[in-house]
């Protein structure tokens, strides 16, 4: 009893240094002109303010309060927000240099190693990826062949219920040729443990007290997620690593077939440089990272798509009708196409508005600046809250609502929209934007002349749940379709 009480004297004495160190750094900082926002309580700041598991909403929230430039305290770490496109845009694309770092994120920096890989593998990878198609014809070609064993896979089902979540076998493939050099069959068991584990991890991401962990990562022995998804990548990593070694092996710098060949050769090249970026950790660390970012968030999405067309019947006869307008009853789409369907694109771009996919990457300031008149110290996390640009009031007309009409004029041509930004933008925008953008057209376009998308028998389109998920992304909630093949 005695060492309990010592133990929770110790604890406490340390929980009130911490306090007041806490105050002492808030009282230094207020003096800063650091941007408003509301009083941390002592330990959690102002997580009690928070809907963790959507935090983007919590965020506008408080910034109706404080402005579109606010400072909130997310635990111990200080955190200064921008919300609305006038704020994000002038930080990631006017001020870009000093917004473009990133934030050790505990989770990912334990998943990497501690490896920061883009300042040194960026052009190397958008340099490799057009060389291997991205973006070009070969690229249309991949995805139109994906398409015909996606289109076979839901004919399969013969108008029965089907997992929405077997959407992403389509685009994870693309992915995968990219990164291994081939496609996989839907039923390959190496494809099958790939998209069951990074399912898992992306839910898990997703996680309150995944969310706690990088709040308080020094309370990590008391949460099981991060430890659940350091797991689950060792075993991705156990692949990858499989194919590394049969690289190096079967290496030929005259025929580089995936990114995996291009890392490895890049290696071999360096092979005598003393600081050269490519090696094995961070070979694998790349391999890894593309892995992860390339197959979520296109799969996501053309799930999003075919739920928001089971919801909105009304809308996918008229993305039929001009489907068959402009490529008749047989011809397959092609990334060219879109010119001439504006309406089936305006779907495609607010289908991606609406459901703010990623609502924000953090983002760390590599030196002190001014912004909007506020002081933001070097090394400060900075969010640039995507949702808040994707239903900006000042942007869209009915910003909470699915309306293709977002991006269509009154003659009903297609309108670009500045404060379109899902893929980010600036200096560290996703640099699969280009591939997400040709496979979302092609994969929808195909899907929709082919069948006819409906609720399971018994549900109705109201009953449609298109309210999200939060793993990694904004997923859809488990859900089930029905694709009758048009005659």
């Amino acid at each position: 009893m005695a060492a309990f009480i010592s133990l929770f004297i110790c604890g406490l004495c340390v929980l009130l240094l911490l306090t007041a160190l806490y105050i002492s750094k808030g009282l230094k900082q207020s003096a800063l002109n650091l941007p408003p926002g509301p009083f941390p309580l002592p330990v959690i700041g102002n997580l009690h303010l928070l809907d963790i598991r959507r935090q983007d909403k919590s965020l506008m929230k408080i910034s109706e309060k404080y402005g579109p430039v606010f400072t909130v305290h997310l635990g111990f770490q200080q955190t200064v927000v921008l919300t609305g496109y006038e704020a994000v845009k002038e930080a990631l694309l006017n001020t870009a240099d000093v917004f473009a770092d990133r934030p050790a994120i505990p989770i990912f920096y334990h998943i990497q190693h501690g490896n920061e890989l883009w300042k040194t593998t960026r052009r190397f990878t958008m340099a490799t990826m057009r060389d291997l198609g991205m973006g070009k014809r070969l690229s249309e070609e991949r995805i139109l062949e994906e398409l015909h064993f996606l289109v076979d896979l839901i004919r399969s089902f013969k108008g029965g219920p089907f997992r929405l979540r077997f959407l992403n076998t389509a685009p994870t493939n693309i992915t995968f040729a990219i990164l291994f050099g081939r496609r996989f069959d839907y039923k390959d068991p190496t494809f099958v443990t790939l998209l069951r584990l990074i399912d898992e991890v992306m839910i898990l991401l997703g996680s309150p007290f995944l969310h706690l962990f990088n709040f308080y990562p020094f309370l990590g022995f008391l949460f099981k997620p991060h430890k659940m998804i350091l797991k689950k990548v060792e075993e991705v990593c156990v692949i990858l690593n499989k194919y590394i070694k049969e690289s190096k092996k079967n290496i030929n710098g005259n025929n580089l077939t995936s990114y995996i060949d291009a890392l490895v050769f890049k290696q071999q090249e360096e092979k005598d440089k003393t600081n050269t970026s490519f090696y094995d950790a961070n070979i694998l660390a790349s391999a890894l990272d593309l892995l992860m970012a390339g197959t979520e968030t296109t799969s996501t999405t053309l799930q999003w798509a075919i739920l928001l067309m089971m919801k909105y019947p009304e809308i996918q006869k008229k993305v039929h009708a001009e489907i068959v307008r402009v490529l008749g009853p047989g011809r397959l789409p092609t990334f060219e196409d879109r010119k001439n369907m504006p309406f089936t694109n305006a779907v495609i771009h607010e289908v991606q508005r609406f459901i703010t996919l990623l609502p924000h990457v953090p983002r760390y300031t590599s030196a002190d600046t001014y912004f909007k008149g506020y002081f933001i110290p070097k090394g400060t996390t900075v969010i640039p809250l995507l949702t808040s640009v994707l239903l900006d009031k000042t942007q869209w007309e009915t910003p909470d609502e699915f309306n293709p009409n977002h991006f269509l004029d009154a003659s009903g041509n297609f309108v670009k929209k500045k404060a379109f930004l899902p893929f980010s933008t600036g200096r560290r925008n996703c640099i699969g934007e280009s591939l997400a953008t040709m496979e979302l057209f092609i994969f929808f376009t195909g899907l929709i002349q082919k069948f006819t998308f409906k609720p399971p028998a018994g549900v109705r389109e109201s009953e449609l749940d298109t309210t999200a998920e939060a793993g990694f992304t904004m997923r859809p909630h488990p859900q089930c379709a029905c694709a009758v093949l048009r005659e």
